[in-house]
């Protein structure tokens, strides 16, 4: 480094008294105290998201004695319970075309798919027949296998499958070999089936 360059002249080395930490932080909002304020409270209703600061040991006597809903009278309360429900958020009755509030009466319910009855209106209504389920080559022969058609339900191929079994079992029919294959591809039948979710 060159002491005589014309830059090093112009390097500033600050005072040893700016150099001093400042203090540099709120103070206790509690009357008559002077420490520093590093704990936030909450000012009240009506002044959401702005904090007091306090001290710890100031702010442990006024969470003591904090109450958000100081001055409400029972009726004040019960509509701020309320509307506490929808999030303080403002909501609206659901309406038809015609502007006549949503329920049972004066709703069109003609256009409105509703399988599984979330609006509780069509208990006079006609239902849909439900959708009828795809049956594929495997699951087609393991139903013929059980002596079923594609439209049995759940509980018919279990019935189905305990009559068989028992008629099958090599004990009912004193260790045949025949009767031995016929049971496993029942068993097997019934197992797909099951896999396929059919049952």
């Amino acid at each position: 480094m060159n002491i005589k360059s014309k830059y090093f002249d112009a390097i500033r080395v600050k005072p040893e008294k700016d150099l001093t930490r400042k203090d540099d932080g709120p103070r206790c909002a509690w009357q008559g105290c002077d420490g520093p304020g590093t704990h936030p409270a909450p000012r009240g209703r009506n002044h959401e998201g702005e904090y007091y600061r306090f001290c710890m040991r100031h702010v442990r006597e006024y969470n003591k004695s904090y109450n958000y809903f100081s001055g409400m009278n029972d009726a004040e309360l019960k509509q701020y319970q309320e509307a506490a429900i929808t999030g303080h958020r403002p909501t609206w009755e659901v309406a038809d075309r015609k502007g006549e509030p949503s329920g049972r009466k004066g709703v069109n319910t003609k256009n409105v798919s509703d399988p599984f009855d979330v609006a509780g209106g069509s208990s006079g209504q006609q239902q849909k027949e439900p959708t009828r389920r795809i049956v594929r080559k495997v699951e087609r022969k393991s139903l013929v296998a059980l002596n079923l058609d594609e439209t049995a339900s759940a509980a018919e191929i279990k019935v189905r499958y305990k009559q068989l079994v028992k008629r099958h079992h090599p004990d009912a029919n004193g260790g045949d070999r025949a009767s031995e294959d016929k049971l496993r591809e029942i068993i097997q039948a019934y197992n797909y089936l099951k896999t396929a979710g059919f049952c």
